[in-house]
């Protein structure tokens, strides 16, 4: 069972080679078989023609065979009466004698049935053989009589060879001598024609086996291009996505050690200053008591109450900033306006925000992808734009949830002129992309620039009204 595992359970590369390689073989084989049934098609087309104009040319041959013979006795059968014993003994010898090839001779019936000329077989003269068949059963002589009596016709039978013995198909041209009711005729044996033809289709069916072995042969050519091509092309995005992988696995860890930096910061230059600041004071004010001056004691505690009031906000912000819990609690349209606020307070900058109330609700990783693309976003405006004004709008429509932010600032540089890694805008790009999402970003620059960033979420992050907490407000 181990061995057949792979087999049931294939990897992707096998996935993929059989994918590629089973519409091959389908098409291959369904080529091969048309190519085949119309190759047999056309040839047994071919050797029917070829069949009928060698059984015409026999045909003909003893047609005029028969013409010949008649020819040769008409002065005597013309003239004489339908009793006249010594014409018909005379007639009789005449087609006796002729004689032609290692077979051909010339027959006559009565039409009673009784042999009267047989110059290859003797036995058969004087004998009345009405009722004779062939060895498939066909009637022989009472189909001369019949056809003799109609006036002429051909006959397709089993009969022996003289100079072999053997039974072989013969073809014979019968004539009626209506005077007399003889039924004289000739026949040719076709056992050549027969073994054309056989070789014929023997031939055509080695074509046909020629055709499929070349036909196989180009088909496991193919199979092996194509297998060594998806081996190949495996192999490449094997390595490309190992390669890509590794570099998503870099930029997790550079986005890890810059958030880590980023906090390390705020806790050194916000909090920790904070701190010295209040455990100078809270020692200033030990030192004055331990003098007795009681009467000054109380400003240092007040300002290091101060400080540690300042301490506790910082320590608040960097937490939101690291896991807002406005986000949990009150959904994302909440969430964004603590952030456009603060961001106004912070820096200064005119940040307005509006949102469309809408009864569906985000799912939680639409929600955190949307709060850290704006963000993102901010913190770039911050950092480069130089901008005086900010827009943020958040609202549902029938194809999903839309986030547009607006900056009235320097704008995005050209692409061949942005230095650095530009994670921020990658990192938003990747967020999107996850949930299927679009990013659109619009920059111009000058003095009537601005960028303009667009995030478009598809409706199947859209949860049904009715769940939950109140869906009125923006989820």
């Amino acid at each position: 069972m181990r061995f057949l595992r792979p087999l049931i359970r294939p990897n992707y590369a096998q996935k993929l080679s059989l994918l590629a390689t089973i519409p091959l073989i389908i098409a291959v084989t369904a080529i091969a078989v048309l190519v085949a049934y119309q190759s047999r098609a056309l040839a047994e087309r071919e050797i029917q023609a070829l069949e009928h104009q060698l059984l015409e040319a026999k045909k003909a041959e003893l047609r005029n065979y028969v013409t010949q013979a008649r020819n040769g006795f008409s002065f005597i059968y013309g003239r004489a009466q339908p009793d006249d014993a010594a014409a018909k003994t005379q007639v009789a010898q005449i087609l006796s004698s002729m004689i032609y090839g290692t077979d051909g001779f010339f027959f006559v019936y009565d039409y009673d049935g009784t042999n009267l000329v047989s110059p290859r077989q003797t036995e058969f003269i004087n004998q009345n053989w009405t009722g004779l068949t062939d060895d498939n059963g066909v009637p022989v002589v009472d189909e001369f009589i019949r056809l003799a009596r109609k006036g002429a016709g051909w006959h397709s039978f089993m009969w022996q060879k003289p100079s072999t013995g053997e039974s072989a198909q013969m073809v014979a041209y019968v004539v009626g001598l209506q005077d007399w009711q003889w039924a004289v005729g000739t026949g040719v044996f076709i056992d050549d024609v027969l073994a054309s033809v056989a070789a014929a289709r023997a031939e055509v069916k080695t074509r046909v086996q020629r055709t499929f072995v070349y036909i196989g042969a180009i088909a496991l050519m193919a199979l092996i291009v194509v297998f060594a091509s998806g081996m190949m092309l495996n192999i490449r995005e094997r390595r490309l996505a190992d390669a890509k992988l590794k570099e998503l696995t870099q930029r997790v860890f550079d986005a890890q050690e810059e958030e880590r930096g980023r906090v390390a910061r705020e806790l050194h230059d916000g909090i920790s200053q904070i701190l010295v600041g209040v455990r100078f004071a809270l020692d200033n004010a030990r030192r004055r008591m331990a003098r007795g001056d009681h009467d000054r004691v109380l400003p240092p505690l007040d300002k290091g109450l101060d400080y540690l009031g300042t301490a506790i906000s910082e320590v608040r912000r960097i937490s939101r900033d690291l896991r807002p819990g406005v986000l949990d609690d009150l959904g994302l349209g909440p969430a964004l306006k603590a952030l456009t606020s603060d961001f106004a307070a912070r820096t200064g900058i005119e940040t307005e925000f509006s949102t469309v109330v809408f009864s569906n609700r985000l799912d939680q990783n639409s929600k955190i992808a949307l709060y850290r693309i704006a963000q993102e976003a901010l913190t770039n405006i911050e950092r480069h734009a130089n901008a005086t004004h900010v827009t943020m709008d958040l609202r549902g429509h029938t194809k999903g949830a839309t986030m547009r932010i607006t900056d009235n600032g320097t704008g995005l540089p050209p692409q061949q002129d942005r230095s650095g890694s530009g994670i921020g805008l990658r990192n938003m790009q990747e967020r999107i992309e996850q949930l299927d999402g679009t990013l659109r970003i619009l920059s111009s620059r000058g003095t009537q620039g601005g960028t303009v960033i667009e995030a478009r979420l598809p409706l199947s992050h859209l949860l049904p009204p009715g769940g939950g907490t109140d869906s009125s407000q923006v989820q």
